[in-house]
């Protein structure tokens, strides 16, 4: 049952993500929304990260998501561009002067520092990716002609409107027909969606998943099992041998899957967090646990799992096992909260020298 991924010589596209891409404004420094006089752009949205950070690691990859005609959509095609991204199957729509027919989403943060926490405020509502419907997008051509390796999309995508739930579907059955890898990040967000609505729109979509991607209260909210012991409306400990009990469960219920990843964080304050990550390979019923970073100093959180997602992605494209796909996973997903933005800004090279253990001297 390991993953049979398509080689390289028949596909276009190594990995191509599904989803919303936004801008986001953060106030300079650790500065609050409401004082601020400047803000910081940058360019992120959970599937686009994915997508983003594999092209900087040197493979072919590709975003789908809408677009509007508009100087703010160029500041996300610009970016995509910039590292080599594929962006020809993203739907573009027309701008008509105010955004009442779609528009780029926004997104306010925060970059927390001691205990005061990071803080997000969205602001994209009647966002251009949310307004897509199935049929915008040729995914025979896509997966089956042009070929790519692996999909990734998400809770997010889904959830964003009912449309865009259609679309998710319509991808995944796709991708899996032409033998594409799916992963999905189950990625709940009570402020989009109910837990109930979540269950409802996610249960059908399992089945045509290799990959599952997802912390303690993602299983329960969007697929409806719990972990035992878990807390968590109070963010506690997460029980790690619950937690895997509970993965081995969903595995027997949905055979198809033979990836479960989720990032271990504890948080010790806004400015510093132990971070880890587990992964199970359901081929050998076996558990890797990726390198621990105590005390892991942020420059900011946001994006860490995505890094995770990305690197591990990246380890399975180049054949690598199980055990160095979770510490490629967890060491990207350090190094990206590293860094300002959504984004990865890490290279393949220093991406390896953490993986093998290597310090942080400096480079002269």
């Amino acid at each position: 049952m390991s993953l049979n991924i398509r080689a390289e010589s028949d596909c276009q596209l190594d990995l191509v993500s599904l989803g919303e891409c936004m801008v986001r404004l953060s106030p300079e420094g650790h500065g609050r929304i409401e004082f601020a006089r400047k803000m910081d752009v940058y360019v992120g949205g959970g599937e686009f990260n994915v997508a983003y950070a594999l092209s900087r690691l040197g493979l072919r990859t590709g975003w789908v998501g809408g677009l509007v005609d508009n100087p703010v959509g160029g500041i996300i095609a610009n970016h995509a561009r910039a590292v080599g991204m594929d962006i020809s199957d993203a739907v573009v729509m027309p701008y008509d002067g105010v955004g009442r027919a779609s528009r780029i989403g926004l997104n306010f943060t925060e970059v927390g520092v001691g205990p005061r926490g990071a803080v997000t405020l969205y602001d994209r509502g009647h966002s251009a990716t949310s307004k897509m419907k199935p049929g915008d997008v040729d995914w025979d051509d896509l997966f089956a002609k042009r070929g790519v390796r692996w999909l990734h999309t998400g809770g997010i995508f889904t959830c964003l409107s009912e449309s865009t739930g259609a679309v998710a579907t319509e991808a995944l059955e796709a991708a899996h027909g032409a033998g594409t890898i799916v992963s999905y990040d189950l990625n709940f967000r009570s402020k989009l969606w109910s837990s109930d609505q979540a269950i409802a729109a996610t249960k059908p979509l399992v089945p045509y998943i290799d990959c599952l991607i997802g912390n303690e209260e993602d299983f329960q909210k969007v697929l409806g099992y719990e972990v035992e012991g878990a807390d968590i409306e109070g963010g506690g400990e997460l029980p790690i041998e619950n937690y895997q009990k509970m993965v081995r469960k969903v595995c027997a219920d949905y055979p198809n899957l033979k990836v479960v990843g989720t990032t271990l964080r504890e948080v010790i304050n806004a400015t510093e967090n132990n971070w880890s990550a587990l992964l199970y390979w359901a081929e050998t019923d076996t558990f890797h646990v990726g390198p621990t970073f105590e005390r892991l100093i942020l420059e900011d959180r946001v994006g860490g799992g995505d890094g995770f997602a990305s690197g591990f992605t990246y380890a399975f494209l180049a054949g690598k096992t199980p055990e160095q796909a979770v510490n490629y996973g967890t060491c990207h997903g350090a190094m990206l909260m590293t860094t300002r933005g959504d984004t990865s800004e890490i290279t393949l090279k220093e991406l390896e020298h953490v993986v093998a253990g290597g310090g942080a001297r400096i480079v002269r």
